[in-house]
């Protein structure tokens, strides 16, 4: 069974435990190992005392574990994905790891920073620029380039759908699709049968 690694500010949610559990088991519907970052209780042993290094060093080991990641990039405290999750998908991709990814928002990098800064069209350098003068990218993408660019290189894109209010970190619909999307290229045989 592919094992996949699950990342995403949900993680940060207070019943963040309780959904993992639910992601995990449509991983398993799917027929896939889900691998959540709080399956692995840190707790200091003496030998390391930092919590924090702690988490990291089990989340890493999980990701070399992992055949494959689906990464949450819902915007998070900010106009950006979650700079945890985007470390991740970094790291799998550079693991040369299959990545999958899903927003729960549907608007482009631009428009989000539009709405939480003073931005202004610079006309001499053809860029648009924020409040402290620094070039915004304007490819259309659902995030920074190189975030979007690692997804393109591999054949995919991010998914996106529109999901506001209490439910924008807790809907799995992107989630399931991106299963969907694993499930055509590591099962194929498993994928006709949920058809």
């Amino acid at each position: 069974m592919r094992k996949v690694y699950l990342a995403g500010p949900e993680v940060f949610l207070r019943d963040a435990i309780a959904l993992g559990r639910r992601k995990k088991r449509l991983c398993a519907e799917y027929g896939f190992e889900g691998l959540y970052p709080f399956d692995n209780e840190a707790v200091p042993d003496g030998s390391e005392k930092r919590l924090d290094l702690l988490i990291y060093r089990s989340n890493v080991a999980m990701m070399y574990d992992a055949d494959f990641g689906i990464l949450n990039l819902t915007p998070f405290r900010g106009p950006s994905a979650d700079v945890g999750t985007v470390f991740e998908l970094g790291m799998l991709a550079g693991l040369g790891k299959p990545v999958f990814a899903y927003t729960n928002d549907t608007e482009d990098f631009l428009v989000r920073v539009k709405r939480i800064d003073a931005v202004r069209f610079d006309a001499a350098s053809n860029v648009w620029r924020d409040s402290e003068d620094m070039a915004i990218e304007d490819f259309g993408n659902t995030d920074n380039l190189m975030i979007d660019a690692t997804l393109a290189e591999q054949g995919r894109s991010v998914l996106r759908r529109g999901v506001t209010g209490e439910r924008r970190f807790r809907d799995l619909t992107g989630f399931e699709a991106c299963l969907r999307l694993a499930t055509d290229i590591f099962t194929p045989n498993i994928r006709n049968s949920l058809r």
